[in-house]
């Protein structure tokens, strides 16, 4: 667990009464307040329609809030963001080094000035050996580890994450889910994770944040007051079950809501 001292001296991301408002008045999202701290763990859980992708678009500027606002405290700005979306979205043409080098080349920054970096992050998500392969020569869950690897090589303070693993399969995701923490713990970083799945949610976090549609909401935040690191021992043990349940309670009431 992170130091909740420390965390709440040195919030990372701000959001303040943040509304989206699209064309035609549609509300995809009312009043979110959240503050992200320097080492959470946060999922955005809820039904399709509450406005958990809407919020990660606006962390990542791609979106502005209608109203309310978002707040990189200190001297951290989107600088310090990386993004893995549902899909692994890789250039088709590109290796696989090349394609984990693209922040870099975004950047302006030749492959060969940060090629330690693009190795190193590959190592960290075990494809080292794949570096020059192309993605149709990949599976979905390694297609999936590189996105990471390139989410994560230019080391960010904040991962956005945008159900990646929900198109695996069960075994692919939990094996993911695994390595996630285990990558988080290696860089440090902090981690905002949308889901719709409960398990997915109290395996990996220390906040769940719990949202509603029509309009997208916040209803409730739990906590996830077990240890890292998690483990297969953790995911059978009765207190992994009753972290469920909770969270299994809460995503129920949202549904309720939006019905």
């Amino acid at each position: 667990m992170p130091d909740l001292s420390e965390a709440v001296a040195d919030p990372l991301l701000r959001i303040e009464g943040a509304d989206k408002v699209f064309h035609g008045g549609v509300v995809a999202l009312k009043g979110l307040s959240l503050d992200v701290h320097m080492g959470d763990f946060i999922s955005l859980l809820g039904p399709s329609g509450c406005g958990k992708s809407t919020a990660l678009r606006m962390i990542a500027d791609l979106l502005h809030p209608t109203r309310g606002r978002i707040t990189w405290t200190g001297s951290h700005s989107t600088q310090d963001l990386g993004v893995v979306f549902q899909e692994p979205t890789l250039m088709p043409w590109a290796t696989v080094k090349q394609n984990v080098w693209l922040p870099y080349r975004l950047r302006g920054k030749s492959f060969n000035s940060v090629q330690d970096d693009v190795l190193e992050a590959l190592k960290l998500v075990g494809l080292e050996k794949f570096q020059n392969a192309y993605p149709r020569e990949l599976s979905g869950g390694m297609k999936m580890r590189v996105s990471i690897a390139r989410a994560m090589v230019t080391r960010p303070k904040l991962i956005l994450m945008d159900e990646p693993f929900a198109a695996l399969d069960e075994i692919t995701r939990f094996r993911l889910n695994n390595d996630l923490l285990e990558l988080k713990q290696k860089i440090g970083c902090t981690v905002i994770f949308v889901t719709h799945s409960v398990f997915e949610s109290v395996f990996l976090s220390d906040r769940i944040v719990v949202m509603a549609a029509r309009p997208g909401r916040v209803i409730r935040e739990l906590r996830v007051d077990a240890p890292y690191p998690r483990d297969e021992e953790f995911r059978t043990s009765p207190e992994y079950a009753a972290f469920c349940r909770e969270a299994s309670d809460a995503l129920h009431e949202a549904m309720e809501l939006a019905a």
